[in-house]
C-alpha cells in the first residue's frame, strides 16, 4: 500500500471556524505542484560510525527547532551555526512528537574542516500531487487527502511555510502489480498559487492567492456525510495528461465502520480509458475528488501495490474536520 503524492526531493486553532458547517465545496481534480519548507530542520538518518548527534540522543523524526538559543531556518543556517560554535557544547532544541527536549552535542570537525552534528536532516520537500476541493466562500482549498510524510522517516513534514504551483502532467508511469505508477509533471517554482497552512495526516490545507489561482471551472457540489456513501458507483476527477481535469468511473467496493485516518473507502477503477493510462491509481493522484450521486464524498490517497487498479480513499468529512479554517483566513 503506498501514498499517491510524487515528491522527487529538491533540497488550526482553538479559534477556528468549524469548516464541517460548509455545505457545498467545488470539487477541483487539478494537479498542483507544493512545496513544503519545514520548521526547523528534521532528522532523517544518521551516518555510520561515531555521531555526536546519535550520541547525543538525537533519532530520526526528531525536529531541530534551534541551535544555542538561535531558531534554525534551513540546513544550511545549521550549519553555519555549527561553524561559529566549533567543538564547544551546542545546546540543541528538539521536538519530538508533542515533547520538547533539549539536547547537548558536541560537533566534530571532518576531514575537510566543517563542523558537523553527525546527522542527515532536511528542511524542504517539493512534488505533484492533486487538488481536492475549493471553497469560494473563504478561498481556502484543500489536497492529497493525506499528510506529506518524509520519505525517510515517515513522520508528517513539520509546516513552517509552504505553497501550491500550478502543474501539468507530461507524462504517466503505468502502474503494475508490485510496483505502483506515478505521474510526471512540471510547475513554475516562482509564481505561487495558494498558501499552505496545514499539513496534517488528513491532506494539506491553503488559502488561495487570488492573483494567481486559476478558479475551477466546475460547480460547487453538495458535502456528503459518511451516511450519505454507499457501495457501487462513483466516479473520481484527475488530471493525467497536461492540464486536461477529466472524471473516471470508479467502484467503491467497501465503507469501513471506522472513520479514523486515511482509509475510509475501499476503491477500484473500472474505467477503461484510465486504465489503459495508467493502470489504474498511481502517485500523484492522491487527492482526486471522489463523486457520487452528485456529492462530493472523498479523495483517493493510497494505491494497493499489488493491485494497481484498488486503492483507498478518505470521506470528505475527515478533511474537512482537519482543514479548521481560522478566522484569519476567511475571505473579506
Amino acid at each position: 500500500m503506498g501514498l499517491l503524492l510524487a515528491l522527487p526531493f529538491l533540497s488550526g486553532g482553538a479559534q477556528a471556524a468549524c469548516v464541517g458547517t460548509v455545505k457545498e465545496l467545488v470539487p477541483v481534480g487539478r494537479a498542483v505542484g507544493v512545496k513544503l519548507f519545514a520548521d526547523g530542520v528534521l532528522v532523517v538518518d544518521f551516518p555510520e560510525g561515531v555521531s555526536s548527534a546519535k550520541a547525543c540522543g538525537l533519532r530520526e523524526g526528531d525536529v531541530i527547532l534551534s541551535c544555542n538559543g538561535t531558531e534554525i531556518t534551513s540546513t544550511e543556517h545549521l550549519q553555519q551555526l555549527l561553524v561559529e560554535n566549533r567543538d564547544a557544547q551546542a545546546t540543541l532544541s528538539v521536538q519530538r512528537g508533542n515533547k520538547m527536549l533539549t539536547l547537548k552535542a558536541f560537533p566534530h570537525a571532518g576531514e575537510d574542516g566543517t563542523y558537523r552534528l553527525g546527522a542527515y536532516v532536511r528542511d524542504s520537500m517539493a512534488g505533484i500531487g492533486t487538488m481536492t476541493f475549493y471553497d469560494p466562500q473563504s478561498g481556502v482549498f484543500g489536497a492529497l487527502g493525506h499528510g506529506v510524510t518524509d520519505v525517510d522517516t515517515g513522520k508528517l513534514m513539520p509546516l513552517e511555510q509552504g505553497s501550491t504551483m500550478d502543474a501539468s502532467v507530461k507524462a504517466v508511469k503505468r502502474g503494475q502489480s508490485g510496483c505502483p505508477g506515478e505521474l510526471r509533471g512540471e510547475f513554475d517554482l516562482t509564481c505561487d498559487s495558494g498558501t499552505l497552512y496545514a499539513n496534517t495526516d488528513c491532506g494539506i490545507f491553503g488559502v488561495a492567492n487570488r492573483e494567481n489561482f486559476t478558479c475551477p471551472a466546475g460547480k460547487a457540489l453538495p458535502v456528503a456525510g459518511k451516511d450519505d456513501v454507499t457501495v457501487g458507483r462513483a466516479t473520481i476527477l484527475s488530471n493525467v495528461s497536461g492540464t486536461d481535469i477529466k472524471e473516471y468511473e470508479i467502484e467503491i467496493e467497501k465503507v469501513f465502520a471506522s472513520s479514523a485516518d486515511t482509509r475510509n473507502l475501499l476503491l477500484r477503477v473500472t474505467d477503461e480509458e484510465l486504465l489503459e493510462k495508467t493502470g489504474g491509481i498511481v502517485q500523484g493522484m492522491s487527492g482526486s475528488p471522489i463523486l457520487q450521486n452528485g456529492k462530493i464524498v472523498g479523495a483517493v490517497t493510497h494505491v494497493l501495490v499489488d493491485d494497481a487498479a484498488r486503492g483507498y480513499g478518505i470521506l470528505i468529512e475527515n478533511m474537512l474536520d482537519a482543514a479548521e479554517i481560522p478566522d484569519s483566513q476567511k475571505a473579506g
